[in-house]
């Protein structure tokens, strides 16, 4: 009797999974494997506890087509190594990933002697094969590749195997999230797998997606799906996601683009693994680690209502909309002048979708050391607060001591005589205050 290991990684899901249907297909029975790694954990505490979450729904889920996952803890080849030993598979099934580490692990996995199968098409909704006709090995423009990428023929979504035959071997137990990661998590985190995931699209796909053009941008409205921990995770296939978005729709095509900039990223670090940490073009200096305006903008505590909202919800939920991330990055990296690498290791502390290329790539953007064309903008956080917050809802819900503020005037709290020991004076003085 045949068998094969399908090997969950960042494709937490048995809907549009594209290793997992290979795996059945290919093999009488199939071990679907997933391996407390080593060198990944422990995991920030919000990370740790979302990975349990959609651990124990993608148990449930492979339960309800006669299987179960199998769970392993050490390095991933010594264990797949070890599967292959028990069960006498020859195959191993994976989704194809960017980073540096995802490129270690297949080459260790390929030195198992197994025939190794990468999918593409399963973290990302287009490959990061998907190069220009100059030659070149990625994409540095975005507007270049969404075009192709908005063009690039795509496969049709996977259902779900009919069923699954699993051959009888030890597993551990799910891991909780201590197994995974220590310390306290957000206390309003949200967490979830591929059943919580799929609900949540439906719900946005029924009505508020419509208004994503208009309303994303706008911090009070909370306009924006929240689906990209699932993305993350894999909980949700973003080939799945991208076919079932209507590009003929405003809205549609605002957050289809979206996802290509998540595909867009992906393929820079592809191309350049060392992206994750180094600059991707030096074109500025940043100025020497100044710890007390540091510490001040981790906490929420850096005088601007805009930048210390966005900070306090990222420690209260784990999770802040887009705009606030680039307001409150752009503050760190281009008015405090601090390196972008002190953000984006916050960020990836915090963030339950802390996605190493979206994230480090983002923060390379915003800081001017990135693919953005125009390296020398700066995110002004009043003008940002005035555009993007006008009626200061958004400030005065983080900042309760802000909250007997009407309208505007909470962004400017310098002009009201706050007491400093109720709010903090500004770290900086910023043109338009």
């Amino acid at each position: 009797m045949s068998v094969a290991v399908a090997l969950f990684t960042r494709d937490l899901r048995v809907r549009d999974n594209p290793a997992l249907t290979a795996a059945v297909r290919e093999a009488d029975q199939v071990v679907p494997l997933f391996v407390v790694d080593d060198t990944l954990v422990p995991c920030p505490p919000n990370r740790a506890h979302f990975l349990a979450a959609a651990l124990t729904e993608l148990d449930t889920e492979l339960r309800a087509l006669g299987g179960a996952l199998v769970v392993r803890s050490g390095t991933v080849a010594d264990e797949v190594a070890r599967v292959l030993a028990e069960t006498g598979a020859t195959s191993v099934h994976l989704a194809e990933d960017v980073s540096g580490y995802s490129r270690r692990r297949e080459e260790a996995l390929r030195r198992t002697n197994a025939a190794v199968h990468v999918h593409s098409g399963s973290i990302t909704a287009t490959s990061a094969e998907l190069v220009p006709s100059t030659g070149r090995d990625h994409f540095a423009v975005f507007t270049p590749y969404f075009r192709r990428w908005s063009a690039a023929h795509r496969r049709k979504p996977l259902p779900a195997p009919p069923s699954l035959s699993v051959p009888a071997l030890s597993s551990a137990a799910l891991p909780g999230p201590t197994a995974l990661g220590s310390g306290e998590p957000s206390p309003q985190l949200r967490v979830g797998g591929e059943t919580t995931g799929r609900a949540l699209l439906e719900q946005w796909l029924d009505g508020p997606i419509t208004g994503y053009a208009d309303h994303s941008d706008d911090l009070a409205a909370d306009a924006t799906s929240h689906l990209s921990a699932h993305l993350h995770f894999g909980c949700l296939s973003p080939t799945d996601v991208v076919g079932r978005v209507d590009p003929t729709d405003a809205g549609g095509l605002a957050f289809a683009r979206q996802l290509a900039w998540r595909d867009f990223h992906h393929q820079v670090l592809a191309a350049r693994p060392d992206a994750a940490w180094r600059d991707y073009r030096t074109r500025t200096t940043p100025g020497p680690v100044d710890e007390k305006a540091l510490a001040a903008w981790k906490a929420g505590r850096t005088g601007y209502p805009i930048v210390d909202a966005g900070m306090r919800q990222l420690r209260t939920e784990g999770w802040m909309p887009g705009r606030a991330r680039l307001i409150a990055a752009s503050f760190l990296a281009k008015s405090l002048r601090q390196d972008w690498r002190l953000g984006a290791a916050h960020f990836l502390h915090w963030l339950v979708d802390a996605d190493l290329a979206n994230n480090q790539l983002n923060w390379q953007w915003i800081a001017g050391t990135g693919t953005d064309t125009r390296p020398n903008r700066v995110l002004n956080p009043l003008r940002q607060a005035d555009r993007y917050d006008p009626d200061g809802s958004y400030a005065r819900r983080w900042l309760p001591e802000l909250a007997h503020l009407p309208g505007a005037r909470v962004h400017r709290p310098w002009r009201e005589n706050v007491d400093a020991a109720v709010y903090p004076p500004r770290l900086i003085d910023c043109v338009g205050s």
